[in-house]
């Protein structure tokens, strides 16, 4: 599956252990574009990239148009030959769009420690937006009927007091495995069922 998908239990980690001093392998397997936002003493409990879907309609967009510029430019006639040129200038700028849109994709990350749920965003200008664990007061998950079959959704969080830099989180994957495992950690849930990663549903350990 592309993006890389990381879910921990919700247990703190023992003393000692790997984790509690900063030498996570699950952490130090991140982009450093992600690990620059986490504090040391941050527990990951989710890290994401959006679901590959999001990418769907530029790159079929580039496919089609390369079709229709091909059968247009073999049926024009030879007193037009800049049309032609044209349109394949056209098919240049949807192909460099969807370039851009990959790039977009490949530093766009969802990050849910203990504390935090973070959005890293942006190629040229880069953000981070969010939201204290303690300030979430509800989250809804959406998924549509495409959302259903390629298996991504939105989440929405509520929090108490103005609004949040962070709210809306579309084309999540396996949404039902992170929407388990960050509500047990906002409302704190006990234990969290283990996912191993790198499934497209989130295979359960037996």
């Amino acid at each position: 599956m592309l993006g890389r998908l990381f879910v921990r239990r919700s247990a703190a980690a023992p003393e000692g252990s790997a984790e509690t001093e900063g030498r996570d392998p699950v952490v130090a397997g991140l982009p450093s574009g992600v690990r620059r936002y986490l504090l040391p003493t941050e527990r990951l409990v989710v890290a994401v990239r959006r679901h590959p879907a999001q990418l769907l309609e530029p790159f079929a967009s580039v496919v089609a148009a390369f079709v229709a510029v091909v059968w247009v430019t073999f049926r024009l006639p030879p007193q037009v030959p800049l049309v032609g040129d044209v349109l394949f200038l056209g098919w240049f700028l949807l192909l460099g769009r969807a370039g851009w849109r990959l790039l977009l994709w490949h530093g766009d990350w969802f990050v849910a420690t203990d504390r935090r749920l973070l959005l890293t965003f942006g190629v040229v200008n880069r953000r981070v937006a969010m939201m204290p664990v303690g300030k979430v007061t509800d989250m809804s998950y959406n998924q549509t009927l495409a959302g259903r079959i390629l298996d991504y959704g939105e989440f929405v969080m509520e929090s108490a007091g103005q609004d949040q830099a962070l709210r809306e989180v579309r084309w999540l994957p396996v949404p039902d495995q992170l929407y388990i495992s960050i509500c047990a950690e906002i409302f704190g849930a006990d234990r969290v069922p283990p996912v191993v990663p790198g499934t497209p549903r989130g295979r359960r350990r037996r």
